[in-house]
């Protein structure tokens, strides 16, 4: 099963465009998935002070976190779709990270940290930005591939080999023609891991 995350309020953006063509990808090719759409699930991205409590303890208050970790734990693959924002992922899905990749959920830290999540057999990221990728890696402080492929998924088990980053850059000021051949060549970029 594949798990797409997917973390853009607008309708009419490219990201939600990046998310139809997938979905009619994954549908064409019986291939079967589900979505946790974080703005449609109007997911709280901060921490109350009863989530803090519990945090240590791999426990969470949450409904919709418990039900995000049952669709993961369902999952042989998670494909994540969402901008970059002041040269970042959006407080949306970081607080997916925080709240939902819990102890004993997504790693265990003692008697050493391991993760958990080692069931996840490809992950895929798609990002849009006015900016570059390789403005991302060298001007950025790499966000992407150093800190989320490299270190996050890392620490919950997910293996950075089987790992794609699938990026447009300058989205806003390309012409939609470039944007069209992204979004048709967008199975391509996802089977093959380029961009």
């Amino acid at each position: 099963m594949k798990t797409i995350i997917y973390a853009h309020p607008y309708e009419g953006s490219l990201n939600h465009g990046i998310l139809t063509r997938l979905a009619d990808y994954f549908e064409q090719n019986k291939q079967v998935y589900q979505v946790i759409d974080l703005y449609q699930d109007d997911f709280n991205p901060r921490f109350s002070k009863e989530e803090l409590r519990l945090f240590s303890r791999g426990e969470t208050p949450y409904q919709l976190v418990k039900h995000y970790q049952k669709m993961i734990s369902q999952s042989d693959e998670l494909i994540f779709i969402t901008p970059i924002w002041w040269h970042q992922i959006p407080a949306e899905l970081k607080g997916f990270f925080d709240k939902v990749m819990l102890k004993d959920f997504a790693y265990e830290g003692k008697p050493e940290w391991h993760g958990l999540l080692t069931y996840i057999k490809k992950a895929t990221i798609i990002t849009t930005a006015t900016i570059t990728k390789s403005y991302l890696k060298n001007e950025s402080g790499d966000p992407i591939q150093s800190n989320l492929i490299n270190r996050v998924f890392s620490d919950i088990g997910i293996d950075s080999k089987h790992t794609n980053w699938i990026h447009l850059g300058e989205a806003k000021t390309t012409s939609d023609e470039i944007r069209e051949q992204f979004l048709n060549n967008l199975p391509n970029l996802y089977l093959h891991g380029q961009d």
